[in-house]
């Protein structure tokens, strides 16, 4: 597979567990074949430029390998929808929940592409997985098909989760709305407004 391709491949199916703009694949590509763990062939390319397939080296396969055996631990954590959240106390239910309904409904979005991916996978009909089973003896298919499928399968039961959270949060926010005197909305509606009133009492 050469690097235009393999790029397409992020900004497809992939791009659901990991993205890679153009420019960063060509640079990996590079230092991979630097450090020797994938091997290039030239050859013409469709426009008539040159080209080359990439594969992986022996060591290739024996680093892939390490990486794939070997725990990992998570990245510092960065999450802006969550980081927004810990705003919502902040600003009126209305403005929140209009927030909190859109994520549901990019979640919700993304469960019924992954799932729709997952469905392709388990019928080994996606073109990454097809041409991976070319390479591989027929005894393995159903291994490779299932497991890719479980992926799936996992991201959908996170995006699952997150809409559950959502539609709590939305219940939370309107029952404390509920429990709320009149001056409590009028707050959550100004904060600012609250500031300069909370100031003014305190300089009495």
């Amino acid at each position: 597979m050469n690097g235009y391709r393999l790029a397409r491949r992020f900004a497809e199916a992939q791009r659901w567990v990991w993205s890679a703009p153009q420019s960063q694949v060509y640079g990996v590509l590079a230092k991979l074949r630097q450090d020797g763990l994938i091997a290039g062939t030239a050859r013409e390319g469709e426009n008539g430029l040159s080209t080359a397939d990439y594969s992986l080296t022996a060591e290739g396969e024996r680093d892939l390998a390490r990486w794939i055996s070997a725990p990992h631990p998570e990245p510092p954590t960065r999450d802006p929808f969550a980081l927004q959240a810990l705003g919502f106390d902040s600003v009126d239910t209305d403005s929140a929940v209009e927030v909190l309904e859109a994520h549901i409904a990019e979640q919700e979005a993304l469960m019924e592409r992954w799932g729709e991916h997952r469905e392709a996978l388990l019928r080994r009909d996606t073109p990454l997985l097809r041409e991976r089973l070319k390479a591989r003896p027929a005894r393995e298919h159903r291994r490779i098909a299932e497991v890719k499928a479980m992926v799936f399968a996992r991201q959908v039961e996170l995006a699952a989760a997150k809409v559950n959270w959502a539609r709590r949060m939305i219940d939370l926010l309107r029952d404390l709305d509920a429990d709320a005197g009149p001056a409590d909305l009028a707050a959550a509606a100004d904060p600012a407004g609250a500031g300069r009133e909370w100031d003014k009492t305190a300089r009495r």
